[in-house]
């Protein structure tokens, strides 16, 4: 199975977390990762590699800064997040499809369902936590004729061969510019606005969880969810925004399963 991440030196250990998750739960018998980066040394590799099994690889692949040059940058989203839409020109040509995980996810069930998958004509899979209300108010702001949902990056399926004839990094870059004052989350803006329209949308419940997922769930009788439900079905907990489980002032339900899996890293 072949995973890709995107992390700059501080998220080492985060990773190590996220990929003790994958190595439990996961499902495959061998994983070839893949890390686009701009900063890991020798030395941080040496670590990686000691997180997996003899039977899987992890090959860096170095990202000059000059290709996201000017770029929308802040301290919560680093030039790192614009990686993950370029990789398909990125990554080595002799790979067909990959998944990208974001590292604040802890994997609970295989992966294997999902990365088997038939695209079905689609140039990646990923997961939407909008409404169509903010559907509507994202594709006026990002300037999108087609009702496309708004995509969340953290988990994503790619089928590279296919991508790799729609991904431009001049188009990315113009877009970047055109757009720059409207952009709140920037790499998912810019994979919505670009490559939404050619995206099949997963079920959030089993490949997206959240705690705000969770918990509009349980507003409702009818599709409320239990802890045990998630624990059953969902294969991967995204931790997206703040706080995190590993920070003060946390008080997610979904704390529970990163609390568990931390136990026995």
């Amino acid at each position: 199975m072949n995973l890709l991440f995107s992390i700059n030196r501080k998220f080492v250990p985060l990773w190590a977390q996220c990929m003790a998750t994958i190595l439990r739960h996961g499902g495959a018998d061998r994983y070839d990762l893949y890390v686009l980066h701009s900063d890991l040394t020798r030395a941080d590799q040496d670590q990686m590699n000691q997180v997996l099994r003899p039977a899987d690889s992890c090959t860096l692949i170095q990202v000059p800064d000059s290709l996201f040059q000017g770029f929308p940058v802040s301290g919560r989203y680093p030039l790192q997040i614009y990686y993950r839409l370029a990789a398909p020109l990125l990554l080595p040509r002799e790979l067909d499809r990959i998944l990208y995980l974001d590292v604040d996810t802890v994997i609970l069930n295989s992966l294997a369902p999902l990365y088997t998958s038939d695209f079905g004509g689609a140039g990646f899979m990923a997961c939407s936590h909008t409404r169509k209300f903010m559907d509507k108010v994202n594709q006026a702001r990002l300037g999108m004729e087609e009702e496309v949902p708004y995509l969340n990056s953290g988990v994503l399926l790619m089928n590279l061969e296919q991508l790799r004839q729609m991904v431009r990094l001049e188009d990315i870059r113009d877009y970047a510019e055109q757009y720059r004052r409207r952009l709140i989350l920037p790499d998912q803006d810019i994979l919505t606005a670009l490559f939404g329209s050619r995206a099949l949308v997963l079920d959030s419940r089993i490949y997206n969880m959240t705690d705000r997922l969770f918990l509009r769930c349980g507003a409702v009788p009818a599709t409320r969810l239990s802890l045990d439900w998630v624990r059953r079905n969902t294969v991967v907990v995204h931790y997206l925004g703040k706080p995190k489980p590993w920070q003060k002032n946390y008080i997610g339900p979904l704390g529970c399963f990163y609390r568990e899996e931390r136990a026995l890293f």
